[in-house]
């Protein structure tokens, strides 16, 4: 019969060690962030007829670094950027010789003349993709997201240079509607891309990416059941308090715009008695003037 045996062994963990691990863990599943904080531009010259003929000065880059690394040592070299506005067939062969300087280089697209609503810049990684066929991997550009942040001292630098090109005239409540149809305006463009990415996939266009479909499936997953009571009743609330809000507005508007007809019409009526005033005063002071100037016959 087999034996049971207890063993005198007891494991203690200390809290730093289930701190440490946690540490070691969201650090993993959170990935990577790259901070893109300062730029240079890098002489570089491109045949307009065959796109794989172009020169890169790497000399350039390398004394640019250079001279980077000596006024702020914690800046390294993290990749290039072009001014696009797409991905271009000599990306991969460029991405290659940055490689020399970072074994990870990123490429950012800056769009100098976006069309749409959106945020003008789009970063890729390079990686190696492998074929379900079995056939040699193959490097190409993996989309990552990006977006805009500034610290305090660059927002209120930003800030100082708007003020030079901000039109005055435009109010607040302008400024803000546009932004919002601006917003909508975006928006409306990231549901026709939607819309063409799935019926290309449907047509057999495109190949089905499952990652893709489960994102698009957890966006609108976040979308709210408008049939439910609760959010019936809760849209009604909200809008009976826009409602009101406007509508006491409103009222105050109309109040104020009649006390102040009330005080010019007083305001009116006192200049005009003012006047009245003068002029009576002027019409006694002539017949004073007139009396005292009539000649008198003698006896």
């Amino acid at each position: 019969m087999p034996t049971t045996v207890q063993s005198s062994i007891t494991a203690h963990v200390h809290p730093l060690v289930l701190l440490s691990a946690t540490d070691h863990y969201n650090r993993v599943a959170k990935g990577k962030t790259v901070n893109v904080s300062n730029s240079f531009a890098v002489p570089f010259e491109e045949d307009e007829k065959d796109p794989s003929v172009w020169f890169l000065d790497h000399n350039y880059v390398e004394a640019m670094n250079d001279m980077f690394k000596k006024v702020n040592a914690k800046e390294k070299l993290i990749g290039w950027y072009h001014s696009g506005p797409k991905l271009r067939s000599s990306d991969l062969e460029i991405n290659e010789l940055f490689k020399r300087y970072t074994p990870n280089p990123v490429l950012v697209i800056v769009d100098v003349k976006p069309n749409d609503e959106e945020i003008p810049t789009d970063a890729y990684f390079a990686i190696e993709e492998i074929k379900d066929d079995g056939t040699t991997t193959t490097k190409t550009f993996m989309h990552i997201p990006s977006e805009i942040v500034a610290e305090e001292a660059e927002e209120i630098g930003v800030e100082h240079l708007l003020r030079d090109i901000k039109d005055n005239a435009v109010g607040t409540l302008s400024t803000r509607i546009s932004s919002q149809l601006g917003s909508l305006g975006g928006l409306q463009g990231r549901l026709e891309e939607i819309r063409h990415y799935l019926e290309k996939v449907v047509s057999g266009q495109l190949p089905v990416n499952h990652q893709i479909i489960y994102n698009l499936q957890d966006m609108f997953n976040l979308l709210p059941n408008l049939e439910s009571q609760e959010m019936v009743q809760s849209f009604s609330t909200k809008t009976n308090d826009q409602l009101l809000l406007i509508y006491l507005s409103s009222m105050i508007r109309a109040v104020i715009a009649l006390h102040n007809l009330i005080d010019n019409k007083i305001e009116n009526l006192k200049d005009e008695n003012t006047l009245q005033e003068e002029a009576k005063e002027e019409n006694s002071a002539e017949k004073t003037n007139n009396e005292d100037t009539v000649p008198t016959v003698p006896n």
